[in-house]
């Protein structure tokens, strides 16, 4: 039972693990604050409530089966979002406050940047509201400069201009530009200029670090009029058993407990990146080739067929013996804090990167779209705790590039 007079936020997480994740560390964090938390989540991608015992969840209707989801891109389903949860969303806040009274004790909304419908719902309540961004600080400058880099005829992209670096963002190039590679690169365009309007949004929440982006975030205060927090490393401040929708298997623990310092190599590529066949196999043969330990998710939703690994030569199994672990999704947080992983070969997604970067374990930076490009780039050339992989996945060059890594964490 709630106590009369208890504020309450209402947090509206985007419907993505990399999205989904660091709100409800945010809503971790406030609840310890004494703060009541509901969660409007959408049905696609909801989050388990047993694991939020406190928490408060309100399932909003978003009118796309699992199939349509599947169907498009990001860039749509995000769109049709906006679009489908707006009505559904006021209205089940409307009937809260009719109810239960709990407009005099709703503190605020905090949405995620690309769930911009709540903004004008809070606005039809008369609510505040805050923006969580997801992303680094860095990305968040690419966006600001799409309006000067529209105006001065870079957009859209040429072909021949992807390794020039990018007027006033350098080191990246246009190629790293988190909407080079989209092929509905004008969906994309649309979709970041609204959800990078910071429209009657109180402020802006970061999951960054001054000590990270100071000189980004200090770029990017030029051109808000609202305050901004950069309250990160989230993930250090709640339970490292929360806050997943993918189930962990915690296996892989025991096995690195086996292994020395600093020696495994740890491969993830993220919850939504593909890779097919021939890559698997050349993945695979890089890291027994390495001779180092190795701890590799290998997940088999979201296009990686676990059935290749099992198929590889007796030759395979005789190389890597023990050395190797492969899981279909390991603890990430607790994975990187131990003491036997060097090294992190990632997609450079903003949590992966943060959650990398606090424990101090260096990366290979494989990144595939969005901000992860310029992640990528932020590590490896101004950082200076990543290497940037852009080549295609060959053995022989997987081998070499580990070593490199693990020679490094060595030093």
């Amino acid at each position: 039972m709630e106590a009369q007079g208890q504020n309450r936020l209402i947090l509206v997480p985007c419907p993505f693990q990399g999205h989904i994740t660091p709100m409800l560390q945010l809503g971790t964090i406030l609840h310890s604050k004494g703060f009541v938390i509901t969660v409007a989540h959408t049905k696609f991608n909801s989050p388990n409530p047993s694991q939020y015992p406190d928490f408060n969840f309100l399932e909003i209707p978003d009118g796309l089966s699992d199939l349509n989801v599947s169907s498009k891109n990001f860039v749509s389903v995000l769109s049709d979002f906006n679009i489908t949860c707006k009505i559904p969303l006021q209205e089940a806040l409307t009937q809260m406050v009719k109810t239960d009274g709990h407009l005099e004790k709703i503190n605020s909304t905090i949405y995620d940047e690309y769930m911009y419908f709540s903004n004008d719902v809070a606005n039809h309540l008369q609510i505040p509201s805050i923006i969580l961004s997801t992303s680094s600080a860095a990305n968040m400058l690419t966006y600001q400069a799409i309006p000067r880099l529209v105006k001065d005829g870079y957009i859209p992209l040429k072909e021949t201009m992807l390794l020039d670096p990018v007027p006033e963002l350098q080191p990246l190039r246009f190629k790293d530009l988190p909407f080079s590679n989209f092929t509905d690169s004008d969906g994309l365009l649309q979709l970041i200029s609204e959800a990078h309007k910071t429209r009657t949004s109180s402020a802006i929440i970061w999951n960054t670090a001054k000590c990270l982006e100071q000189t980004q975030l200090a770029q990017l205060g030029q051109g808000y009029h609202i305050p901004f927090f950069p309250i990160g490393p989230m993930h250090k401040m709640v339970p490292p058993s929360c806050n997943n929708v993918l189930e962990e298997d915690h296996k892989c623990i025991s096995w690195l407990d086996k292994q020395t310092d600093k020696s495994v190599i740890y491969v993830s590529l993220g919850s939504i990146a593909f890779m097919d066949e021939k890559e698997i196999v050349e993945m695979a043969w890089g890291l027994a080739n390495s001779k180092q330990p190795f701890l590799w998710v290998v997940r088999t939703d979201s296009g990686i067929d676990e059935d290749v690994i099992k198929k590889l030569p007796e030759s395979f199994d005789e190389t890597v013996g023990e050395r190797g672990c492969t899981v279909n999704w390991a603890p990430q947080k607790e994975v990187l804090a131990h003491r036997a992983v060097g090294g992190f070969w990632s997609h450079c997604g903003w949590n992966s990167t943060i959650e990398s970067v606090s424990e101090g374990v260096p990366m290979i930076c494989q990144s595939y779209f969005g901000d992860q490009k310029v992640n990528a780039r932020l590590l490896s050339q101004v950082l200076g705790v990543g290497i940037q992989w852009e080549n295609k996945l060959e053995r022989g060059e997987v081998e070499i590039v580990i070593r490199r890594l693990m020679n490094y964490t060595k030093v």
